[in-house]
């Protein structure tokens, strides 16, 4: 059910906007302040099913696939813990977020997902042990930057 209170929002991110001779608009100010905080530059501590206990101000967390409690209903969403409350975003395809639990980035599009990691070069009637190194160097530091999933 839509929130009468901020019934007119922004496309993309559902941002609350003014309208003319508006009272109270700290309100929309500070709820569209709040949800740039945790979606710019987005860290998420890792994916849960459920909202922990006592989540600090700013946290953001991933929702899995079968959320429950404050979070039922919400999967994939991102949950950020504003002021005692959780704002909800529903992912975006192109959205890109750190996960700080596993290390590395997730993106979506139709699902979150991280890049996976390569298979070391093999076959070939040639053994080029030093192209297979660098190969293998640039690997590890892709996923040294979590762009790249270890494994």
């Amino acid at each position: 059910m839509p929130d009468p209170l901020f019934a007119s929002r922004s496309p993309r991110l559902g941002l609350p906007l003014l309208f003319a001779a508006q009272a109270q608009k700290e309100l929309f100010v500070n709820e569209s302040l709040a949800r740039l905080d945790g979606l710019v530059h987005c860290l998420v501590e890792g994916i849960a099913q459920t909202p922990p206990a006592a989540p600090a101000d700013g946290e953001c967390w991933l929702i899995g696939a079968t959320p429950g409690g404050d979070w039922a209903g919400r999967a994939d969403h991102l949950a950020m813990a504003q002021a005692g409350q959780w704002l909800f975003q529903p992912p975006l395809p192109g959205m890109r977020v750190f996960n700080r639990a596993a290390g590395h980035d997730l993106r979506y599009r139709d699902g979150w997902s991280a890049a996976a990691r390569p298979a070391a070069a093999t076959g070939g009637t040639t053994v080029d042990a030093e192209a297979r190194a660098t190969l293998a160097a640039l690997i590890d530091s892709l996923v040294a930057a979590g762009i790249l999933a270890p494994g």
